[in-house]
């Protein structure tokens, strides 16, 4: 097995005691105290997560949005400095190799945020499409990532920057003095739907950052936060986890993204894509909530009234916020609409569930 690698602020982590694991190849923090203290946390107040693990890449150059135009779903011509859009690579075969942010910074310059698990995988698929020579750059392991979430997360840093924060549009970002360090990304985004940025610093002043940060929470009632408590959260939002909602095998299309694949361009695979469309999908992602007690896991099967298996629960927990078992996975097409009662197979018991509209937690941040 190959060695961990670190995040800047490992020492730091393991100093405020938290729980360290394996995770996409990085020694990361999987709670500090536990994992439903957390979650409220940043339901309620305020949390900070290290999310350092995750991979950023620079595309330059004159080439550079026609390489992201031919190789991502979404429309990136759509986008102006400033502005982020959520895409993702799709694949030869039909399925997705990873799905990512883009930030444009200007004209001929861009950032994308792909997943710690597949950074190696990305960089190779951006260089094999990189024909037409867009100036890469990747700098995933000189960067570390801070997301600061939660309804009092503007409070909280508002005091640490000149930017005003609560001017700041979901999914546009900035680039400015924040914790006393120049130039530092500050995105209005986040992986749990309850408001927040993102900051983007480099590894040399990561450790300033944070503490400035912790600093600055510490009224606002301020918690780190681990990896439990970032996939519960997320889940509560029906925000996909690669590897599990969407893999290489699984379309775009099928897993609920539609509306970030743009038919107005030509991608990588958009014919086939395209095809799938129009003759309709045979099975799709899903949101469901149970309603009998028990908690769904990744790989149960789901069922219909008549024990007949119709698909595969992907991503499932016990929400915290609503205090029930809550799940995404594949169904066939005519199971997926909301309401429609399934049933999950839970240690060898039928619950009955039912497929529900996402979000399953209907947060709006303040």
């Amino acid at each position: 097995m190959d060695e961990l690698k670190k995040v800047a602020l490992n020492d730091v982590h393991t100093a405020l005691g938290a729980k360290m694991v394996p995770f996409a190849g990085y020694n990361m923090p999987v709670r500090y105290s536990s994992d439903l203290e957390e979650h409220h946390a940043v339901r309620q107040n305020v949390g900070i997560f290290d999310v350092s693990h995750m991979g950023e890449f620079i595309v330059r150059g004159p080439q550079a949005l026609d390489l992201i135009q031919r190789i991502t779903t979404n429309d990136a011509a759509k986008l102006t400095d400033g502005k982020v859009q959520y895409s993702c690579f799709p694949n030869e075969q039909g399925g997705i190799v990873d799905d990512l942010l883009v930030y444009r910074f200007k004209e001929e310059e861009y950032m994308l945020v792909v997943n710690a698990s597949n950074i190696q995988k990305d960089w190779d698929w951006l260089n094999q499409y990189n024909t037409q020579g867009a100036e890469l750059e990747n700098i995933s392991d000189a960067i570390s990532l801070f997301a600061v979430q939660g309804p009092k997360a503007i409070a909280a840093l508002q005091p640490l920057t000149a930017v005003n924060l609560s001017e700041m549009v979901y999914y546009t970002f900035t680039v400015a003095e924040f914790a006393g360090v120049p130039d530092v990304i500050i995105s209005a985004t986040g992986y749990t739907g309850a408001g927040g940025f993102e900051i983007y610093v480099p590894n040399a002043h990561a450790r300033q950052v944070w503490d400035k940060i912790m600093a600055a929470g510490a009224s606002f009632g301020i918690k780190p936060i681990g990896l439990g408590a970032r996939d519960t959260l997320r889940l509560e939002m029906g925000y996909c986890l690669y590897g599990n909602d969407i893999t290489d095998s699984t379309s775009p299309l099928e897993g609920g993204l539609s509306w970030i694949t743009k038919f107005s361009k030509e991608f990588t695979n958009s014919p086939f894509l395209k095809e799938q469309k129009e003759k309709g999908l045979t099975k799709k992602l899903v949101g469901f909530e149970m309603q009998e007690q028990g908690i769904p896991r990744a790989h149960y099967e789901i069922l219909n009234q008549t024990g007949e298996k119709i698909g595969e629960v992907t991503s499932g927990t016990q929400s915290p916020t609503l205090s029930k078992g809550i799940g995404l996975g594949y169904v066939i097409t005519s199971y997926s609409q909301p309401d429609q009662e399934i049933f999950i197979k839970v240690r060898n018991k039928s619950l009955r569930a039912k497929i529900v509209k996402l979000p399953f937690v209907k947060q709006v941040a303040s």
